[in-house]
């Protein structure tokens, strides 16, 4: 039977309790919420937290928010609730796109925007989203709160820029003008990890690309993105030459690892293949096509 080492636990009835509890316990203290990733790998004893903050009575961080030019999603958000919101899918369709593909109905009911985040696990789908969507973060610790970009959020495998004694607590996501999106992955069943997916955000005026955001998942891009993409689209014609051009830059441009999921050659065909498909996705998507 596999068991957790011994901890302690706390449940936070507000922000500021759950922060006093990280600064009383440590470094070595976890925020906990959905849980879905954090217990599995203390069974295995991957990760032995000395305490665990449970901060799901927080539910000033449970609210989805649209404003006139911002979406704001609380951390503590279930997938579920993100899936279930109309808004959501209307302004930033992407969302749905991958909230559709996550895991099971179990795990959406349960778990976390935030602490999918922060799990920043390479496979993880929303962190090539919230990067393709240059989203914001709000990181709250007893200095105040400080905002960072998505695109600078993560640190590395398993690793974000939320320190010690500090909690996410809010994603913000800009809405534009011209704007449209999609996702699109490939996993070997329903519910697991990607083998490969991709995030495409063109910002068209017309038939042109005014910006563009390419989030790529579990194939080693850089903060999950492909800069060298985003910068050949942008300012040319969304069409699906342009389209595949710039699925030959993202494959050449990522990093995948061979593993159980596949070789390298085939993750990096995946790659350029899935880009085409999300880029015409989200551009027929805008033309209602």
């Amino acid at each position: 039977m596999q068991v957790p080492a011994q901890f302690e636990y706390e449940r936070a009835t507000s922000v500021e309790h759950a922060l006093r509890l990280l600064a009383r316990y440590g470094p070595e203290s976890r925020v906990i919420a959905g849980g879905h990733s954090l217990i599995p790998m203390m069974k295995l004893r991957l990760a032995r937290p000395e305490a665990l903050i449970d901060i799901n009575g927080l539910t000033e961080l449970a609210r989805i928010e649209m404003t006139k030019d911002e979406l704001r999603i609380g951390a503590m958000v279930r997938h579920a609730e993100l899936l279930a919101s109309a808004a959501v899918g209307e302004k930033v369709p992407i969302l749905h796109d991958a909230e559709q593909v996550i895991a099971d109905p179990i795990v959406r009911n349960w778990g976390t925007i935030g602490g999918s985040l922060c799990q920043a696990d390479p496979s993880e789908d929303l962190s090539a989203v919230f990067s393709a969507l240059r989203g914001n973060a709000l990181i709250r610790g007893f200095e105040g709160t400080r905002t960072v970009p998505m695109r600078e959020f993560f640190v590395g495998p398993y690793e974000t820029v939320v320190g010690a004694g500090e909690l996410l607590v809010e994603l913000r996501i800009p809405i534009r003008k011209g704007h449209t999106s999609a996702y699109t992955k490939v996993n070997r069943r329903a519910g697991d990890w990607a083998v490969a997916a991709a995030a495409a955000v063109l910002v068209l005026d017309g038939s042109t690309i005014v910006d563009a955001g390419i989030g790529l998942t579990a194939v080693g891009a850089r903060e999950f993105v492909s800069v060298e993409t985003e910068e050949f689209l942008r300012g040319g014609p969304a069409s699906d030459e342009r389209f595949t051009e710039a699925g030959a830059l993202a494959a050449e441009h990522c990093r995948p690892v061979a593993d159980q999921r596949g070789p390298v050659g085939y993750k990096r065909h995946l790659t350029a293949t899935l880009t085409v498909r999300a880029l015409r996705a989200a551009r027929d998507r805008a033309l209602g096509a």
